[in-house]
């Protein structure tokens, strides 16, 4: 299998270029760093790190980096695609944990979850761990299916499960996060084999700021795809 990376990135300094540092060879057959219009210089610094950059010429959000991504992997005929942060919060020494049930051909969805035994949410405030274990109780209830860590973005997948007719990310409804939660809530809707692996989430000291999300209308914008997609409001 072709097996492709897909790196958001935006303002990450120098975090992005870590990631790349510690990327285990032969695991991966590209890495694809979307830069989503950076300003601090951070795209352009990592030429011949080992990766390509594609770089977008306005600041989209990372669900629109995330589809462009994908695009860029389906283009170039790859078969599965791996999704991380640029940001360093995952570790892509554990991508292997996301690949096994794919080349096995026991999951065509891998999920990452912190929760999961051999996981590990590392320096979590105590916030986010209130509101992850929160969004997957709600996001296991409206898919009647128990999912530990709903809200992680370092996941895997086939190629196969994007080209279902079924499946259209380029919505206009799905600005920022919500092609996240969209992606994942489809994957189970349809019936696709869907599996968590252990992974670890790292976050920042909080003084540096652990995240973009922006509250309450960040949160929404991830949350928004389970109600409408169950509720047959939106497909």
């Amino acid at each position: 299998m072709k097996i492709l990376a897909i790196l958001p990135s935006f303002n990450e300094g120098g975090k992005t270029a870590d990631v790349l540092r510690i990327f285990p060879t032969g695991v991966v057959d590209e890495i694809l760093v979307v830069d989503d219009a950076s300003t601090d210089g951070s795209g352009e610094s990592l030429s011949g790190k080992g990766a390509t950059i594609l770089r977008l010429n306005q600041r989209s959000g990372c669900g629109v980096a995330i589809r462009h991504g994908l695009d860029y992997g389906r283009k170039n005929g790859f078969d599965v695609f791996v999704i991380l942060a640029g940001n360093g919060k995952d570790d892509p020494r554990q991508i292997v944990r996301l690949l096994e049930p794919i080349k096995r051909d026991q999951a065509d969805f891998v999920q990452g979850s912190r929760y999961l035994a051999g996981g590990k949410g590392e320096a979590m405030p105590l916030g986010r761990i209130i509101g992850t274990h929160l969004y997957s109780f709600i996001f296991s209830f409206f898919l009647q299916k128990k999912i530990t860590d709903a809200t992680n973005g370092f996941r895997a997948f086939r190629r196969s499960f994007l080209e279902d007719s079924r499946i259209n990310i380029w919505q206009d409804w799905l600005d920022g996060y919500a092609v996240e939660t969209y992606l994942f809530c489809q994957s189970i809707r349809l019936g696709y084999r869907v599996m968590e692996a252990p992974v670890t989430k790292t976050y920042p000291p909080l003084k540096k700021g652990y995240s973009k999300i922006q509250p309450l209308i960040g949160w929404w914008n991830h949350f928004k795809p389970i109600p409408l997609l169950c509720l047959r409001m939106r497909k």
